[in-house]
């Protein structure tokens, strides 16, 4: 075996695939693209479903790719196991209707125990195969020649995750030899693929070759597939012959940087600091590359997943007594290791240490916080005689504020209390559910459909320089099959060549029809989508019959397309004010340009201000009034990144692509449609900006001929609020509207005078009115008054003048009753709490309420109830 670094391993990896004819994928973001059924990217081929339910086709049908991932359902178990972790990186090799079992199987042989690759001596592995997979065992022993006790046959070694490609597995295990071994001699768990330590699973192929269909059966797939994964940190582990995926070269430098900043505890020193310093170092990959990525911490969705393990990770910190924001100065840690693969931590490490720091800094707020709300819920248990905090109590800190579960058990246990862990469980089990069935129902793969992908017709986009086109009908499709004519309904339509755009890179597609030869109407274009091999799809109703062969005029609607280019181009203005406004970070995270206007979607942490939007909206006109050329260059990707091109979100380029460059001041890789120059687009204005999600911003705008509207609009409305304030000229308005708010002002302080007038004439006679019960002296009296904040002055006096024991006022304002009750400090003495009076009397006006000892309060829907309540005062008195 080999001494390798990761990185080392990791290349060796993809070079071995590229030796096989692979196309080496890069790895994509963390934040799953166009994909709602998942929050992150889970393993290798996640980013490769489109290949292999077959929507789309790939250039080169193998494909090999090191992928990072993010799994979060054993959160808890980090740290505690030998390789458990949040984020981790997948090697993987696929085949795409290509190669099969026979290839998979001697090339993963091939590159274990190759001298030139991994050099793995053969009798350390062994191999689980599916029992009904004969093919699969045959090649491992006749073929490869592994000895048949090194074939064990496991009934649960086959990938299925429900409608779409599925098929048998063979995983492939490495004995790191009996002082590895967890396990008693005779244990039922002690084989290669049983629970242990000793036989270590270093890699699953996955033999593709049934749809597993909705209603829940198996049909042989039209193109089989090969789908592997190999975890790169366990193999990293035994390269380098570390007893857990922790000490090694992914995550040594990490736990070091730690130790130093905690100066007290190092690695190795007790079971328990040992979990604190996994746990810190592999919560930091996540977050940093997450983060990167542009997902960032909220109280949702993948947000509340960064959140949770960054809380997580300050918590060990403290247990390794760092009581201050540490985890940002282990970004640079985390983006050196991976730099030679992952350069983007580094690229933007200013950024994600801001956003890491921030956090930890709002945690450690967060922390004291909930300290007081925490001795609040102990406080109340042991009022109650109780001796354990509720599930719900623990879930409420825990989910609303951000408390960690392990700090309210500590202080818990210190007051001599016990926690309820099943009801906490059963809170956490309820959010999960809420968090499952909030998810998209859609299926996370497709069923492979034969139809398209077969579909292997040249058809040519001539729409960047042409609305209209003659052009041969090649292909006609109407419920699911092939026809070569139609005379009516809806159908799919693909022609040698068409000026319609297809949606894509969220401009929508081209609306337009098509004509006959002799110019009579034949057909409506309702949408045009890519086919899986890359042809324009048009989706038409039809008007008159087609036919297979015939040629036909195809005309795009070219004020509808005009208005599309306008938003489009000025979506890309708009993207870089953005960053010029609000900082590198800002990426695109989404976009539609549509006729109407256009969305623009971006990471972004903060709130955008009026001021910043302001800004971005001169930036883009000042462009637009430059008259500056649209540049559209096609180049090779590399020279597109030389010219500092900027991908849009969502988008696969391949070697080829499209440039567009407004001045070289926004150049970005782009195959829509866009101006000659950007005086085209006339003026933009934006209308409307929100979050949508965690750490995710909107904004809504429109151009051209939609902004004048929206002016018009603003004008008119301009206009009649002129003449609601009586302002003889547009121009005075802000003015005049200004002096009506002032003698409003003066008007509220004249009439606040007169109420404080008016409620120290009633305090005057209902002060007067002391009565007694039970030798306790009280006023309870009905007041006119118009909210609580009037009854609590009513209060005050009567606290100054100390008219008696006990107070109790009422008031209703539209059909709404507010109670106050209130308690001298006499009163307090002999047990009475103004909070219980106002439970006893404040269903009677059907509400509730409660307070403090000395002063409560409460509401109530039945004003006729009143009297009944302030005559229950003296019942309770006398009690």
């Amino acid at each position: 075996m080999k001494q390798l670094s990761s990185a080392q391993v990791r290349q060796m990896f993809l070079d071995f695939f590229k030796t096989k004819n692979h196309t080496v994928e890069p790895s994509a973001s963390l934040v799953p693209v166009n994909d709602p059924t998942l929050l992150w990217i889970n393993s290798g081929v996640a980013t490769l479903k489109k290949y292999f339910d077959g929507s789309v086709v790939p250039e080169n049908p193998r494909i090999t790719n090191a992928q990072k991932s993010i799994r979060t359902n054993d959160i808890e178990n980090v740290g505690k196991t030998a390789r458990h972790h949040t984020m981790f990186e997948m090697l993987g090799n696929f085949s795409i209707g290509d190669y099969f079992k026979t290839e998979a199987i001697h090339w993963a042989w091939e590159f274990l125990t190759g001298p030139e690759w991994m050099a793995f001596d053969p009798e350390k592995l062994y191999v689980t195969v599916y029992p009904k997979d004969t093919e699969a065992k045959r090649i491992w022993a006749e073929e490869v020649g592994l000895p048949k006790d090194h074939i064990v046959e496991v009934e649960d070694n086959f990938w299925d995750i429900g409608a779409g490609p599925c098929g048998p597995d063979s995983e492939i295990f490495y004995d790191r030899g009996e002082e590895f071994n967890n396990l008693p001699a005779g244990d039922p768990e002690d084989y290669p693929g049983g629970e242990n330590e000793r036989y270590l699973e270093i890699w699953n192929l996955v033999f593709s070759e049934f749809n597993h269909q909705p209603d829940g059966s198996y049909e042989p797939l039209p193109h089989k597939n090969i789908d592997t994964g190999m975890g790169l940190e366990r193999m990293v582990s035994i390269v380098q012959n570390a007893p857990t995926n922790f000490e090694t070269d992914l995550f040594m430098p990490i736990i070091e940087k730690v130790a130093e900043l905690s100066g007290k505890f190092h690695y190795g020193q007790s079971a328990q600091t040992d979990i604190s310093f996994k746990v810190i170092a592999d919560h930091i990959r996540a977050l940093s590359f997450a983060i990167g990525d542009g997902a960032l911490p909220s109280n949702e969705g993948r947000g509340y997943v960064l959140r949770r393990l960054l809380r997580r990770a300050v918590m060990h910190g403290k247990k390794l007594e760092i009581d201050t924001a540490f985890l940002y100065q282990l970004v640079p840690v985390v983006g050196h290791i991976m730099e030679s693969y992952y350069p983007e931590v580094l690229q933007q490490q200013d950024f994600i240490e801001k956003v890491v720091r921030n956090e930890e800094e709002r945690f450690h707020e967060t922390i004291n916080e909930g300290l007081e709300i925490l001795n609040q819920v102990i406080e109340k248990v042991k009022a109650e005689q109780g001796d354990t905090l509720s599930g719900a109590d623990i879930f409420k800190l825990y989910d609303t504020y951000g408390f960690p579960v392990e700090l309210t058990e500590e202080v818990a246990e210190d007051e001599g209390l016990k926690v309820d862990h099943a009801g906490f469980e059963q809170e956490m089990a309820a959010q999960r559910e809420r968090a499952r069935a909030a998810r998209s129902t859609e299926m996370s793969m497709g069923v492979q459909s034969a139809l398209l992908t077969d579909i292997k017709v040249a058809s040519q986009f001539i729409g960047y320089h042409a609305e209209a086109a003659e052009s041969e009908l090649l292909v006609i499709i109407q419920d699911d099959k092939l026809v070569s004519s139609i005379a009516t309904g809806q159908a799919q339509l693909i022609f040698a060549q068409t000026p319609f755009y297809a949606e894509m890179g969220g401009q929508v597609a081209d609306t337009g029809v098509i004509c006959d030869e002799a110019g009579a109407e034949v057909a409506v274009v309702d949408d045009v989508q890519k086919a899986p091999n890359g042809q324009f799809l048009h989706k038409v109703t039809l008007k008159a019959a087609v036919s297979e062969g015939e040629h036909y005029f195809l005309q795009v609607d070219g004020a509808r397309r005009n208005r599309i280019i306008k938003n489009h181009t000025a979506t890309h203005l708009l993207h870089k004010a953005l960053k010029e406004v609000l900082g590198s970070h800002a990426n695109q995270a989404g976009s539609l340009v549509a006729p109407g206007h256009l969305r623009f979607d971006f990471s972004h942490f903060g709130q955008v201000t009026a001021d910043e939007l302001k800004e971005m909206e001169a930036i883009v006109n000042q462009k637009i009034w430059e008259a500056i050329p649209v540049v559209t260059i096609e180049t090779d990707i590399d020279t597109a990144k030389e010219m500092g091109a900027m991908a849009l979100f969502g988008e696969k380029y391949g070697h080829d692509v499209r440039v567009v460059n407004v001045g070289d001041w926004s150049i970005e890789l782009c195959g829509g449609i866009h101006v000659k120059n950007t005086e085209d687009i006339g003026i933009f204005k934006i209308v409307a900006e929100s979050g949508i999600g965690a750490g995710v911003r909107r904004i809504e705008a429109v151009t051209s001929k939609e902004a004048y509207q929206l002016f018009h609009e603003e004008e008119n409305q301009l206009k009649a609020i002129a003449q609601i304030v009586k302002s003889p000229q547009v121009k005075e308005v802000v003015a005049k509207t200004e002096q009506l708010q002032q003698q409003l002002r003066d008007l509220q302080k004249e009439n606040e005078a007169l109420a404080s007038k008016l409620a120290n004439q009633q305090a005057g006679d209902i002060f007067g009115n002391v009565q007694e019960a039970n030798a306790i002296s009280y006023v309870a009296a009905e007041v006119q008054v118009k909210d609580m904040n009037q009854l609590r002055q009513l209060a005050d006096q009567w606290k100054q003048k100390a008219v008696s024991d006990v107070l109790v006022l009422a008031t209703s304002n539209d059909g709404k009753v507010n109670l106050l009750a209130a308690m001298s400090p006499e009163a307090i003495a002999k047990g009475l709490k103004a909070g219980d009076l106002i439970k006893a009397i404040a269903p009677k006006v059907g509400g509730g309420g409660g307070g403090r000892p000395d002063m409560a309060q409460a509401g109530g829907k039945n004003p006729a109830g009143i009297k009944d309540a302030l005559a229950e005062v003296a019942n309770w008195l006398a009690k």
